[in-house]
């Protein structure tokens, strides 16, 4: 007869997973990467450290699980936004604000699951969840080339990778370790509000349509000569 788990056994296994998901997380919030070390879950979580390897083969492993997890939150809550009945526009300020205070909450982690160096197992992951966030602001720039709201000459998926790049490239410096201007309340959520909206601002600029070409003039070496 073959062996079955019984429901018990299940839940206790689930719940030591979560539990070692759980101290990643947490250390990972409180020092980046090299603060997860695997005798560091194992004590947080309460387990032995060979239960960690049990059901996280390697620490890398374990850190992609800690970066998917949180990461898709992320996505969903933008694919929310990008479904939403609001113009394109609202929308895709919404969904950059949205990314840079939920990212501003937790500065710590969102700077590890973002910019900070890491092994290429996780770097892959990052990769595969900053395409999973660019689809959703291609929803939203698809909607708004076809409505006429944003320039329709530009190619949406071109246009989403511009944007997420830019707006997790805005959020490096805020998100630093070093950074101390976003350290202390009640300034902090003043700072971060700003912050967001200026980052949103920007994205929705590069995608409006244009009102007229402006041209540039090079003045050549005889018009800077009369003009002496």
């Amino acid at each position: 007869m073959a062996y079955r788990r019984t429901d018990n056994v299940e839940a206790h296994l689930a719940d030591n997973r979560k539990r070692i998901l759980a101290a990643a997380r947490s250390l990972v919030s409180e020092g980046g990467w090299p603060e997860a070390q695997i005798s560091h879950v194992a004590a947080v979580a309460g387990v032995a450290t060979g239960t960690v390897y049990r059901y996280f083969p390697s620490k890398a492993e374990l850190f992609v699980e800690v970066l998917s997890t949180v990461s898709q939150r992320e996505v969903d809550v933008l694919d929310v936004i990008a479904g939403g009945a609001e113009s394109p526009q609202q929308r895709l300020h919404d969904a950059v604000t949205a990314f840079v205070r939920r990212a501003m909450r937790n500065r710590r982690l969102a700077y590890a699951l973002i910019a900070e160096p890491c092994d290429p197992e996780i770097d892959q992951a990052r990769l595969r969840y900053r395409h999973a966030i660019s689809e959703q602001i291609v929803r939203i720039v698809g909607d708004g080339q076809a409505s006429g709201a944003f320039r329709a000459d530009l190619d949406a998926r071109v246009v989403a990778t511009v944007i997420v790049g830019g707006f997790m490239e805005g959020l490096i410096g805020p998100l630093s370790p070093l950074n101390a201007d976003f350290g202390s309340p009640p300034h902090h959520s003043g700072a971060v509000r700003t912050l967001a909206e200026d980052i949103a601002d920007l994205c929705c600029a590069a995608v409006a349509p244009r009102r007229g070409k402006v041209s540039l003039l090079v003045p050549t070496v005889a018009t800077r000569g009369r003009s002496r």
